[in-house]
């Protein structure tokens, strides 16, 4: 059951959604529809203390994008994101990916999911403090019961990726917090996922090791077409983005072009 909802999430790569559906709400080149939001609401709660988080968002976003997703506390944007990530659900509506509703499927089926397409960046690290950069990025493969071998030769790759190679050998504490983000990143990408959901990646990071980070996550979008959807506060993190999307109140305020892609394409 699970192979075959992952299989059918497989088939449906590149389909396009109903020919009904609103102008598609990205920047981004490619215009594959990979992820698609339509009337989606989310409740918390029953009765008089239900609380609705989501109003009915409609979101499109295509495969290679770069999106920024912005909003104060409560407007529903980490709501989204936890939908996005497949760990949580909707109340009600619909979520495409690849043409696939994930609305539909069981819990584990949405656990493979996830494992399989999505990768993802903590504000926190959340390495394992006694163990090398190598091991912690092999966690995934390990979990996934790879061989030996294969999770080595994986993981040194995705450190190379993020140009930590040198540096496979040593702890967290051995690294500076820009370091331990990309140990990070390189763990999200080991298992080649098509979406990569970072939750305030430069939240911990001072400017210097923020800017860095925003020119690897922009870079690894340019060169490898991954899909990167962001959550932050800070302005300057997002102009980095393709697309920007602002929410308030539980839908979607408006959709703007990055600063800094609006200079180069100008």
């Amino acid at each position: 059951m699970l192979r075959a909802a992952v299989a059918v999430v497989a088939s449906a790569a590149g389909a396009a959604v109903a020919s009904n559906a609103p102008a598609r709400m990205s920047s981004a080149p490619d215009q594959r529809v990979l992820i698609s939001l339509r009337g989606v609401t989310k409740v918390y709660g029953t009765g008089p203390t239900a609380f609705q988080a989501l109003k009915g968002v409609d979101l499109d976003i295509v495969a290679g994008d770069f999106v920024a997703v912005m909003g104060p506390s409560g407007s529903g944007k980490s709501t989204t994101m936890n939908i996005l990530g497949c760990l949580d659900v909707p109340s009600a509506g619909t979520f495409l990916f690849k043409g696939h509703r994930v609305e539909a499927l069981d819990r584990d089926e949405r656990a493979l999911l996830r494992r399989k397409y999505l990768g993802f960046v903590f504000q926190g690290f959340n390495l394992l403090a006694r163990t090398t950069a190598l091991e912690n990025v092999e966690l995934p493969l390990l979990y996934r019961g790879d061989a030996r071998k294969e999770r080595h030769e994986a993981a040194m790759a995705a450190l190379d990726k993020v140009g930590l190679a040198p540096w496979w050998d040593h702890t967290p504490a051995e690294l500076s917090g820009g370091q331990q983000q990309r140990v990070a990143i390189a763990r999200a990408l080991v298992t080649n996922p098509d979406v990569l959901l970072a939750d305030e990646p430069t939240g911990n990071l001072d400017s210097e090791r923020s800017l860095e980070i925003m020119d690897l996550l922009t870079d690894l979008n340019r060169k490898t077409g991954i899909t990167v959807l962001m959550v932050t506060h800070e302005g300057e993190m997002a102009a980095y983005a393709n697309t920007i999307i602002h929410f308030k109140d539980g839908l979607v305020e408006r959709i703007e072009t990055g600063k800094r892609t609006a200079a180069v394409r100008a």
